[in-house]
């Protein structure tokens, strides 16, 4: 893994003190292999729209593998270069399974097209959405994790 490559680092206090996951850009094996990964065509951490990021539940380190233990509440630290931004999450962590083609995670501002849970329909909002596979040796399925920004600290 290159220096350059990392979008972010992640800290989930409710993973531990010395939990600490690069974010590359893109999703592929590779990208994911090494960290979590940041999907093409979604915000900027910090910035408005949706900070999507993917990570396995098994293999490759298992950044996401206690992902079903989130709350609502819990915070996600993400840091860069530029600042630490840190989201409040709005739903636990095995609170919401949707298929892998449900695209609509990935919008700006999620929308539910089954009228489940969605984040609150605020234009302008800053979101992340954490995305997982919900079977642990299986792909069919994912659990996603919405946060809200909730702090933003410059660097320096």
């Amino acid at each position: 893994m290159v220096g350059e490559d990392v979008v972010a680092l992640i800290r989930i206090p409710r993973f531990g003190d010395d939990y600490i996951i690069p974010v590359l850009e893109g999703t592929g094996d590779k990208v994911l292999g090494e960290g979590l990964g940041h999907f093409d065509d979604t915000a900027a951490p910090g910035q408005e729209g949706n900070f999507a990021v993917a990570g396995h539940r098994v293999t490759h380190g298992e950044p996401f593998r206690n992902m079903p233990k989130l709350e609502k509440g819990d915070q996600i630290i993400v840091e860069t270069r530029e600042a630490t931004y840190t989201y409040g999450l709005i739903n636990g962590g095995d609170s919401l399974e949707v298929t892998s083609q449900a695209g609509w995670v990935l919008d700006p501002l999620p929308k539910n097209p089954d009228g489940g849970f969605e984040p609150e329909q605020v234009p302008g909002s800053k979101l992340l959405t954490l995305i997982a596979c919900a079977e642990v040796f299986h792909t069919d399925n994912r659990l996603i994790a919405f946060g809200e920004l909730v702090e933003t600290t410059p660097r320096g």
